[in-house]
Parts: C-alpha cells; structure tokens; sequence
C-alpha cells in the first residue's frame, strides 16, 4: 500500500512506546533506542525521535541526532543504524518528516546490515553515498546460534589455544558494577595512549553505565588477583550483541587475558537468547586485501583486524553512510570540508 494513499501523523512518540517499536524490528540495533539518544544528548548532540504514525501505530521512525556543521551554518541530522518502516513505502515520507522536523541541511543515513535482497534503493530516494562516516562499516560478525563446542571449531587454533590458556585459573571473571568504572576508564585510557587512538572521557563511560548498561549491556572484567587485565562493555537486543568498548594492559597477553574475556562476552550474549555476536570495527577493506596486509598494518583498526579474525565469523560489510542533501549548497561546501581535511 502507498503511504499517499492512507492518513499519517508526525509525532515525537514517549520513549517507551519507541523503545517497543525498536524491539520488535527485524533490524532493531541499539543506536537506535531512547537511551542511546538520552546518552549524546549528554555530549554535544541533540536528540530527537521522529516517528510516522497511523491510527496511533508507529508505521515508521527513527531517532535522529543533530548537531551544528562548523561556523553554525547549518545543521547536520543523522541517524545511525536506523530508521525503520514497516513497509518500504514509508521510507520517502520519513526522510520529509526528518527535514522538516530537524531544519537540518543533510541527512546523514547509517542504516546498518540488511539481507541481501531487502537492501532499500537509497539512490532512487535522492540519497548520495557519504564521503565520511561516523559507524565503521565493516565488521566481522559470529554466528552464535549453535552450540558452545561448535562456536569454538569454527575459530583458528591459535585463537582457541589463547582461550584455554585464560581458563587456567590464574585470572579471575566478574561482571562490574558502577564502582569499577575507574578502573575500567584507567586501563581504557592507557590502551588508548599505548596504541594512538582516542577514547570517551569517564563522564561518557558513566553515562553509558547509567543508561544502557542495566537493560542492554554489561561490563565484563578479567582480574589477576588485584590488577585488572582487560575489561569490556558487551550490548545486547534482540538477535544480536555489540562488542563496543575494550580495553587491556601491557600484561593481558601473557594470560591472554583479552581472548579469556571476549569468550565470557559470547556466552554472556547467548545467554541473553543472541543468535549473532559483532566485533564492531575492522578496517573497510574485503577480506583478501584484509588478509594479505594486517600482517604488516598497524594504523587505524588494523591493530585490532588480527584479533578479530580468528574467532571464526565473517566479515560484513554494511550499507555505509548516505546522504540525502536538503540544501545543495550548504551540502556542497560540507563535502568540500571534508575532501579538504582528508588531504
């Protein structure tokens, strides 16, 4: 059915009632739900939940973060991993409802994995495809759904040896709580300065606690005795579950602590009933020039590459970042600023 052929509202929906929508979709990721919104919102975004309605049914939504291009010119929307429609005809309607409720100047659109054959033609919609994104689009992703024993043959034998290694007995698991965040920030902090890459401050780490760690994620924490090894923050909805945040000493490897802990994190996801695990991030590249140079790679998310490539999954790549331009010339100048700092 055509969405012109029927009546609909625009509407900021309660939190509640998008968080049920979320849940219930087939591609539900949790950059989409009210809390992931509550927690930029806390750091330099503004957050909004645009939704279609139809006799006071979600039809289609997304939530939307905004924030001001350089010299605030303009604004930028963006919606990561998201939106949803229960039918691809609302797709056109929600990006209109997107500028007319934002003002933004472009629409940047991450809509993440879909099956093959329901992918949304987004260049037929006026979508281009972005010069930056913001989610890495490639990721390797493990099939959970079968048993623990088959989980660990489907990885290499070097990544399976490092795992019995970490069930010796001289490390010690638990799940933290809000107390051992400073620990968890300490050891961020210092993987951050031991491998170039910048990291969230703990006031972010604090916030991530406070709103999605309860319902949707878990801090998991390799000990050896006093000293924490390696630490993660695992998420969770529906089918699937994220490996965002880790971190690990200059000790980790001699009791592979790092493997020890990812183990813990995909049993802790099958527990939570999820049938897919994604280690989130590894260099957008396909997996022959992959494994051909991560030998040799060591910038970017190749320092990572060589340890997510053994636990057996495949690597994915997502739709990528789209634009869809409102005002063409501000949009113009935008890519032109980044063509500028990618020199």
């Amino acid at each position: 059915m055509k969405l012109e052929s029927v009546a609909y509202g625009v509407s900021a929906p309660e939190a509640a009632q998008w968080d049920r929508f979320v849940r219930g979709h087939a591609r539900a990721h949790v950059l989409q739900l009210s809390a992931w919104g509550a927690l930029k919102a806390r750091f330099g975004w503004d957050a909004k939940i645009i939704t279609l309605t139809r006799n006071d049914q979600i039809v289609a939504g997304a939530l939307v973060l905004m924030k001001d291009l350089p010299a605030r010119l303009a604004r930028m929307a963006y919606v990561p991993m998201g939106g949803y429609a229960l039918d691809d005809d609302f797709y056109p309607q929600l990006w209109k409802a997107i500028r007319q409720e934002t003002g933004a100047a472009f629409l940047k659109l991450e809509p993440g994995h879909f099956p093959p054959d329901e992918t949304p033609n987004l260049a037929a919609m006026g979508f281009v495809p972005s010069p930056q994104s913001i989610q890495p689009p490639n990721t390797i992703q493990i099939d959970i759904s079968c048993d623990e024993e088959t989980i660990l043959k489907r990885m290499n034998q070097g990544t399976r040896r490092k795992i019995r290694k970490s069930q010796s007995g001289e490390l010690q698991y638990s799940e933290g709580g809000k107390d051992d965040l400073a620990a968890f920030c300490r050891l961020l902090k210092q993987t951050g300065d031991r491998n170039a890459f910048g990291v969230h401050s703990a006031a972010y780490f604090e916030a991530v606690h406070e709103l999605l760690i309860p319902e949707q994620g878990a801090l998991l924490m390799a000990w050896r005795g006093e000293a924490l090894l390696a630490a993660l923050m695992v998420f969770a909805l529906g089918d699937n579950a994220w490996y965002f945040y880790g971190a690990s000493s200059r000790e980790h490897n001699k009791q592979q602590a790092s493997y020890g802990l990812q183990w813990r994190a995909i049993q802790w996801a099958k527990a939570r009933g999820c049938r897919c695990y994604d280690m989130w991030g590894i260099p957008d590249y396909d997996e022959a020039t992959l494994e051909a140079e991560f030998k040799t790679r060591r910038d970017g998310l190749w320092g990572v590459y060589g340890f997510k490539r053994g636990w057996g999954g495949e690597v994915r790549r997502s739709v990528g970042a789209w634009d869809l331009p409102y005002y063409r010339i501000v949009y113009r100048a935008y890519r032109a600023a980044v063509r500028f700092r990618q020199r």
